[in-house]
């Protein structure tokens, strides 16, 4: 109910609000007057199921005859910050002049922060005193701005925020938990910082994932390239290493190796394309996929390369 309120305009909220508690009062007087009359001849008033902390929002408003929003402070903390996070850092500052108790709650800012942005340097170090997880917002907010019209730039950002360290892995964990950056520019970015994207890669826990999956769920967090070249080999490369060393029982048993998961990865793709672009009026029979991906990869059982075509048909892309 509370959620349905705050999606409304404030005109059409407030007549809400005053409709509603005009429904509760009519109730109540219809109850106390069936029991005067001793009841039968009068229709009951319909009861409605509100929740007391809004018959109470209601009341208190009447009583006082405030208007607009009500005030987020009388609203349960998780609803609070539920709405909070659907605002941006302008908004945000708008809100915590509204809002000033909770425009200054730093709990809340480091829940924001960390919810947003998943892992940075900063996080681990020892806060001088003074700290304020309300400007870290705003500082990461600006750096991930600056980095989708300038990766380098970005980066530097934040580093000379403090809020990165110049290493591999520290960069790999932050762009790995952090959604806000532009993929095409992280995929520039990472085209140029090779160890990065080593690193980032040994994140990735491929261990019992069927291998279309595991190249969605690889292709989702670093995209793949618009056209074939250099970079998607590598990325491919590097993918088949990784889901063989998270999947040593499944190399054992299925006669597996990085070359011939490299193969399987080419092979989805294609069929990816070939399956889902309207352009591909014939598409790809099973049968064919089975023989053209088994002449490339001889030891891969016929049923395994059949299972892999069943997931492209009924899923699709593996790379969209």
């Amino acid at each position: 109910m509370g959620q349905a309120l705050w999606r409304l305009p404030p005109r059409q909220q407030q007549q809400l609000q005053e409709e509603l508690a005009d429904q509760l009062t009519e109730s109540g007087g219809g109850r106390r007057d069936q029991g005067r009359d001793g009841g039968g001849s009068q229709r009951r008033a319909p009861q409605y199921c509100y929740s007391p902390d809004i018959y109470h929002l209601l009341k208190t408003r009447r009583g006082k005859e405030q208007h607009g929003f009500i005030d987020l402070e009388m609203l349960p903390p998780e609803l609070g910050i539920t709405i909070l996070s659907y605002l941006n850092a302008t908004d945000l500052c708008l809100a915590g002049c509204v809002w000033q108790d909770l425009g200054h709650d730093e709990y809340l800012w480091q829940g924001l922060c960390k919810s947003t942005w998943g892992h940075c340097s900063i996080y681990n170090k020892r806060l001088p005193a003074g700290f304020s997880y309300r400007r870290l917002y705003l500082q990461l907010d600006e750096g991930s701005l600056t980095f989708n019209a300038n990766p380098q730039e970005g980066i530097s950002y934040f580093m000379s925020k403090g809020i990165l360290v110049d290493h591999p892995k520290e960069l790999a964990k932050f762009i790995f938990y952090t959604r806000r950056l532009n993929w095409k520019m992280l995929r520039i970015y990472l085209d140029e910082r090779r160890d990065v994207l080593d690193e980032l890669v040994t994140l990735h826990n491929f261990s019992n994932q069927f291998l279309p999956n595991a190249l969605r769920d690889f292709f989702r967090h670093i995209h793949a390239p618009e056209e074939r070249g250099e970079y998607l080999e590598t990325l491919i490369t590097k993918f088949s290493h990784r889901f063989c060393a998270c999947n040593p029982g499944l190399v054992r048993d299925l006669g597996l190796s990085p070359d011939a998961v490299y193969v399987l990865c080419y092979s989805l793709i294609l069929l990816s394309i070939d399956l889902t672009s309207p352009h591909v009026k014939n598409k790809m029979s099973k049968r064919e996929f089975i023989r053209n991906t088994r002449r490339a990869a001889h030891n891969v059982s016929e049923d395994f390369v059949g299972h892999l075509y069943d997931n492209i048909y009924l899923i699709g892309h593996v790379a969209a």
